[in-house]
């Protein structure tokens, strides 16, 4: 594994000099050297991955093992990238698995990428959180690392096309101070606890990061001056997309 993860993270750094992206990072003394973590990551972008990976390689180089829809396996290019960095398959249709198999990575000792809002914010805020992070944590002891990474967005993401372009796109990963999980904690409580813990921290993020104008603006939540959706109104976005889907599947 270490051999295919050394060789995609020199292609994920190569990706990001070659479109100079202007990566910041902060918070590295958080993510552990050695022993299980969760490192729990906020979804704006279909990139997020990326930059949560390569900052973990820049601190101490361990990999990231991410879970990931498992769709991704079926596609030739792809699916072998994910087989050989030993990323985790998760089919939504049966949750289960995919939460056995990370609790299988945590027990071997490794870092188990999720992101608790399970798929893109259209509001590039935080949406509802699942208890999958949290319950990984709580039955393994391992503890939580709260991840933003934000301007992701403006490279790629839903709804909008892909700028892979050179155009020296700001980045800001930013890891925030490990938290524990509790053995008799309410999950749901707990999970809302990283929640508020996460929301902070992506306010703190956005406050410090480049201002946007013009067309960039529709990368912006809607409360801070943007254009992007609001939270209801990216709601209703995402139960269309899920009808939609279950049409194609039954019509």
């Amino acid at each position: 594994m270490d051999l295919g993860y050394r060789a995609a993270t020199a292609i994920a750094w190569a990706g990001i000099l070659w479109t100079g992206v202007r990566l910041r990072i902060t918070g590295l003394r958080n993510i552990p050297d050695r022993g299980p973590a969760v490192i729990a990551i906020n979804h704006t972008a279909l990139v997020d991955f990326l930059f949560a990976g390569v900052g973990v390689h820049k601190a101490n180089g361990r990999p990231v093992r991410f879970l990931a829809k498992h769709t991704i396996w079926q596609r030739p290019v792809a699916g072998r990238i994910m087989r050989i960095c030993r990323q985790i398959p998760v089919d939504r249709s049966h949750g289960a698995q995919g939460l056995r198999r990370a609790l299988d990575a945590l027990a071997e000792g490794d870092l188990v990428g999720i992101y608790p809002e399970a798929t893109p914010s259209r509001s590039f805020e935080l949406k509802h959180f699942k208890t999958g992070a949290v319950r990984m944590a709580q039955q393994t002891g391992c503890p939580i690392l709260p991840t933003i990474v934000w301007g992701a967005q403006r490279i790629w993401t839903k709804d909008h096309p892909r700028n892979l372009s050179r155009s020296h796109i700001p980045v800001r990963v930013a890891y925030g101070r490990p938290l524990q999980v509790g053995p008799e904690e309410d999950v749901v409580a707990a999970t809302a606890k990283l929640r508020a813990t996460m929301a902070r921290m992506l306010d703190d993020v956005i406050a410090e990061y480049p201002p946007m104008t013009g067309t960039d603006l529709a990368f912006l939540p809607a409360h801070w001056g943007g254009t992007a959706p609001t939270p209801a109104q990216a709601y209703a976005r995402d139960l269309a997309e899920m009808q939609q889907a279950r049409d194609g599947v039954t019509g």
